[in-house]
């Protein structure tokens, strides 16, 4: 028993005179191992034994400085470039695709909006903008970012401060000035700790095996010139490798910051840039697209208007006016949202219902024989229902007057909607059963005259036919009339059809 208690001591103190548990002790032989592993390399970077920077390290950073130094100018707002996040994305697009957004440009809407009806427009490009975001399906999107996480990879190493660091080995080295020959100092390695460490982040976050080719390409197209010698590079990425592999700057960085388990942890480049290029473009194309459809329908609605009117015509309305809904919209409501187009109904017909049309009308359907007499009942009809119209146009805006109960209505329930919420909700809905009841006049007399501008039409082309099939007597039509027939059919019907095209304006909102 005594014996093992011997044993025992004297194991304990061998294993105190050749192994310590002491922090600083493990440290010193970590330390030791990796500076003997340096000296190993064949990068002669750093001295351990003195933990001196050496030229060798300078010489290095010279070369990647004097090869990419040209690109950082070009780079300096990279990152945060919209214009080249565009030329990777567009960088994949098919044929069709460059086709989609070239008919989607600013220019080509407003050529396309002269063309084409504003509302068949828009139906089409959404069509378009549906079928150009399909084909930048997942795998396309996960090519165009990892693409870009590259380029931007490249950009950060770019952007690393050779300068400065390598002005602590030659104070004398002037900025991209590459026809200097650099005079390297030994210096103390603590002296560019910081730009070592700076420097394994991005340097360990470069993509050494990227198609560089295309990376410089699009570089080219961004700022018209490559942002180095693709063969001088293809030499610094195979240095690089060696370095990522041989551990050499990590074990420096260790040694001089005397941290033997210090990780570099490189920075992670993951962007995601399609899914705004999309949302840019959809919001793009139809901000565009608002615009123009507003602006020709502003244009167009002046043409027609000049058309029926010669000028833009003064309110026949005295009460479903732009100055009463005023009083409604100060206060956040509605107001009257039919007013003009009301109006131009109310001035047509005053114009063309009670001469025009109903002198056409008489001729046509009174004094005129239909070989069947049922075809002429539509004609009939709707002439009746525009009749009708007129007068409920009147008595709609007179029962909007302060003195009819509706009117004096809406006038109370607005004394008391600011403090009656009550009273807000019957404004808001009166309100909207009278702008329905203003829609539903301007779609009916929209439809009805539409109705007799296809029976002019027939009728004008049953004018013109030998034999007649529609209305036998054109003889006795003829007779009776004021004017030439042929010219009084061509000139009502092109005042319906540009009546009707005024109202699709609006009522429709194409052009």
């Amino acid at each position: 028993m005594a014996m093992q208690k011997k044993e025992g001591f004297f194991q304990k103190a061998f294993g105190f005179l050749f192994f310590s548990n002491d922090p600083e002790v493990i440290k010193r032989k970590n330390l030791k191992k990796i500076g003997k592993e340096i000296t190993r390399q064949r990068f002669k970077w750093y001295k351990p034994s003195s933990g001196e920077a050496l030229p060798q390290m300078a010489k290095f950073f010279y070369e990647v400085y004097s090869t990419i130094g040209g690109a950082q100018n070009i780079l300096s707002n990279a990152n945060a470039s919209a214009v080249l996040k565009t030329i990777v994305i567009e960088d994949f697009f098919s044929e069709n695709q460059k086709k989609i957004k070239e008919n989607l440009s600013e220019e080509r809407l407003k050529e396309r909006a002269q063309k084409e009806n504003t509302n068949q427009l828009e139906i089409q490009v959404k069509k378009e903008l549906d079928a150009f975001q399909r084909e930048l399906n997942p795998e396309k999107i996960k090519q165009i970012d990892h693409l870009y996480s590259q380029l931007e990879a490249f950009s950060n190493f770019v952007l690393f401060d050779y300068y400065f660091m390598l002005k602590k080995f030659d104070s004398n080295i002037p900025e991209r000035n590459f026809s200097y020959t650099p005079h390297y100092d030994t210096i103390r390695g603590e002296y560019v700790l910081d730009d070592l460490k700076d420097f394994a982040v991005v340097a360990f976050a470069l993509p050494l095996s990227a198609d560089w080719k295309q990376i410089f390409s699009i570089i080219k197209n961004y700022k018209g010139v490559e942002p180095a010698a693709i063969n001088r590079w293809g030499k610094i990425t195979r240095t690089l490798n060696e370095i990522r592999k041989s551990n050499i700057l990590t074990l420096i960085i260790r040694h001089i910051d005397k941290n033997p388990g210090e990780q570099i942890k490189p920075t992670t480049v993951n962007s995601r840039i399609v899914d705004a290029y999309i949302s840019k473009l959809r919001t793009q194309t139809e901000t565009f697209l608002r615009q123009i459809i507003q602006n020709t329908r502003v244009s167009k609605s002046s043409e027609l208007i000049n058309q029926l009117f010669g000028s833009a015509p003064t309110s026949r309305m005295e009460n479903y006016t732009d100055s009463r809904s005023e009083i409604f919209k100060r206060r956040n409501f509605a107001g009257f949202t039919h007013v003009d187009e009301i109006n131009y109904l109310s001035c047509f017909l005053a114009a063309y219902l009670k001469k025009d049309i109903t002198t056409i009308t008489d001729l046509c359907l009174v004094r005129g024989k239909w070989a069947v007499q049922e075809e002429s009942i539509s004609f009939s009809n709707s002439f009746h229902a525009l009749t009708d119209i007129s007068e409920k146009l009147v008595e709609f805006d007179e029962s909007l007057s302060e003195d009819s109960p509706l009117g004096s209505k809406l006038k109370s329930l607005m004394m008391r909607q600011e403090h009656d919420r009550e009273a807000r909700s019957q404004l808001n809905t009166n309100l909207k059963d009278v702008n329905n009841s203003a829609l539903a006049m301007l779609t009916s007399a929209t439809q009805n005259l539409i109705v007799i501008g296809k029976n002019l039409k027939a009728i004008l082309g049953d004018y013109e036919a030998q034999p007649h099939k529609l209305i036998i007597n054109w003889k006795e039509i003829e007779s009776a009339a004021d004017s030439n027939v042929k010219e009084m059919l061509i000139t009502t019907y092109k005042k319906i059809y540009a009546f009707v095209m005024l109202m699709q304006l609006y009522l429709k909102g194409g052009a």
